[in-house]
């Protein structure tokens, strides 16, 4: 449904790593969780639509609902990667379909041959990894 990496060492002194990642997606604040937003955006609104007046009258909070819709609906697993390049290239093979599941709904990247520095620079396709 949704891909994304954590614990990247150089990070904030406070970060929590893949935990407080989780935690704070679990949490269904919008403010600054774009897993958050997506859930809210592409699925919670889409459940409440007939609820916008309460949402707009402040009497029914979307944060709320979004929490309530995480940790009712959803489930959370990690793989533990050796450093950030590793991680950064797991995810992307996740975003374009990798697993048999195919593309995560929510962030998925589209099906291009990826390009080297050089071959952008040039304008033109370069080395395709996967």
């Amino acid at each position: 449904m949704y891909v994304g990496m954590a614990g990247r060492k150089g990070a904030s002194p406070n970060s929590q790593g893949p935990f407080g990642r989780l935690d704070s997606h679990a949490s269904g604040r919008r403010s600054g969780d774009q897993f958050s937003i997506y859930i809210c955006d592409r699925i919670v609104l889409s459940l409440v639509h007939n609820r916008i007046s309460e949402i707009v009258a402040g009497d029914l909070s979307l944060d709320r609902l979004t929490r309530e819709f995480i940790r009712t609906e959803l489930g959370f697993r990690f793989v533990k990667a050796a450093d950030h390049r590793d991680a950064l290239a797991i995810e992307r093979q996740i975003q374009r379909g990798a697993l048999e599941s195919g593309r995560p709904f929510l962030n998925p990247l589209p099906d291009l041959p990826l390009r080297t520095k050089r071959a952008r620079k040039a304008g033109t396709a370069g080395d395709h990894g996967a």
